[in-house]
């Protein structure tokens, strides 16, 4: 993976940042993927932080479209976490807690998150492909003001302009490091925050909602382990969290996967950790029904965080 050759940079057009983060930010079910370079554009069925919404359709970081589906018995309430999932996710945060420390981190930094991923795709007239996992590199800014840049292999390289400051619309659900070391390390007051943030961004049920935040700082992220703790201490009491035992993330390798399944939508959230050391390994989201020509099993999207680092500039490698 390291002799990959540079990826050429570019800009998206002006405006365009805006155009997709609005895209994303409201939930799809029923949009033709849009095609750019001659390939379709996949595109998630649910909200992205601000932060990294363009980027994320720039570089085809989406999964298909699926048609939302009636659940068979919607008025039935999601149970809580069994007693076995609630004792993982207490292994979890204490692994979290022991973490490595990045020292001193500055505002002119960036956060760079190494990952090999793979998404699912289609479009008008051909069938529904899964790409074979590949390279992808994402630089983050720290203090959310300075130019990022997400790489990945085949599609190049996009600039990502910031596009929500500190105190602004958008700010509270950022994974830049500025805003995630202010969150909570009491899990109590981390629920809170989840419960009474994520379904302002989302159009998803208010448990879904938290559960697909705390996705998403944890994915292109690097967050303080009191913080980290805190969340996954939180997810223990959002209903409808279960284990789902024999995962693998896009590198192949095995693990234990935290798992949710949308109640909107025909698709079941997993992040896997080893199952000795309880690291986070990546995510998945797999089809739990028959739907939009992919089949019930399928891993629609997947992913798995190779390298960890804060550097000085975007584009430079630890």
């Amino acid at each position: 993976m390291n002799q990959l050759p540079e990826l050429p940079e570019r800009d998206l057009p002006p405006g365009r940042h805006r155009l997709l983060k609005e895209h994303l930010m409201t939930e799809i079910r029923h949009e033709t993927p849009t095609v750019r370079e001659g390939r379709p554009v996949p595109v998630r069925n649910r909200w992205l932080r601000p932060a990294l919404a363009a980027a994320a359709v720039a570089t085809a970081a989406a999964a298909v479209t699926f048609v939302a589906l009636p659940s068979s018995d919607p008025g039935t309430p999601a149970r809580p976490p069994s007693r076995s999932t609630v004792a993982l996710l207490e292994d979890i945060a204490l692994a979290a807690e022991h973490e490595k420390s990045y020292g001193t981190v500055r505002d002119d930094q960036f956060v760079y998150v190494e990952s090999r991923v793979s998404y699912t795709h289609t479009g008008e007239g051909m069938k529904t492909q899964v790409d074979p996992p590949h390279r992808q590199e994402v630089w983050m800014s720290v203090d959310g003001l300075h130019t990022g840049l997400v790489r990945e292999a085949g599609l190049g390289g996009h600039s990502v302009p910031p596009d929500v400051k500190p105190g602004k619309v958008g700010w509270e659900v950022s994974s830049f490091y500025n805003h995630v070391k202010t969150l909570p390390t009491d899990a109590g007051a981390m629920y809170a925050y989840l419960a009474g943030t994520a379904p302002k961004y989302s159009g998803q049920e208010r448990n879904q909602a938290m559960f697909v935040l705390v996705g998403d700082l944890l994915r292109d992220a690097i967050v303080p382990p009191k913080q980290s703790a805190a969340l996954f201490r939180a997810v223990a009491r959002i209903p409808g969290v279960s284990t789902v035992e024999g995962v693998k993330d896009a590198a192949g390798r095995p693990g234990v996967a935290i798992a949710r399944t949308d109640p909107d939508n025909p698709l079941r959230d997993e992040w896997i950790f080893d199952a000795k050391t309880h690291e986070f390994l990546g995510e998945r989201e797999v089809a739990t029904k028959d739907n939009a020509g992919v089949k019930k099993g399928t891993v629609t999207a997947n992913t798995a965080v190779l390298r960890r680092a804060v550097v000085d500039k975007a584009g430079e490698r630890p």
